[in-house]
């Protein structure tokens, strides 16, 4: 049987700027998804998402095989996510718009 893990690491950020999750440690695992919901869209308003990962949940850089995402704040996104080493985190940035959006995001694992 495999094993896995489903997280909520942001219930309702309030997305004003950038942000980073909390980071996770996924060295057990072999694959992870990201799963964003827009509690409070923000139509107009477009956000940025970087898969970031780390040897050791302190120093972080982009993950080179993942482009950046970019999407209108509404709905639910998913970003799937592979060779990935020790350490998740996701980074969010709001690229244009004048609305905030409010974030739910989920990091689901599987062995």
């Amino acid at each position: 049987m495999r094993q896995s893990q489903s997280a909520v690491l942001e219930r309702g950020v309030d997305l004003v700027d950038t942000h980073e999750t909390e980071p996770f440690e996924v060295a057990w695992a072999g694959e992870a998804r990201w799963y964003v919901h827009f509690l409070r869209p923000a139509a107009g308003t477009t956000v940025e998402f970087r898969v970031q990962i780390s040897p050791d949940g302190l120093n972080w850089i982009d993950h080179e095989a993942i482009e950046p995402r970019e999407t209108e704040a509404i709905g639910f996104i998913s970003i799937p996510v592979t060779s990935f080493g020790h350490w998740l985190r996701l980074q969010s940035r709001i690229t244009s718009g004048s609305e905030n959006p409010l974030l739910r995001i989920y990091l689901a694992l599987k062995e």
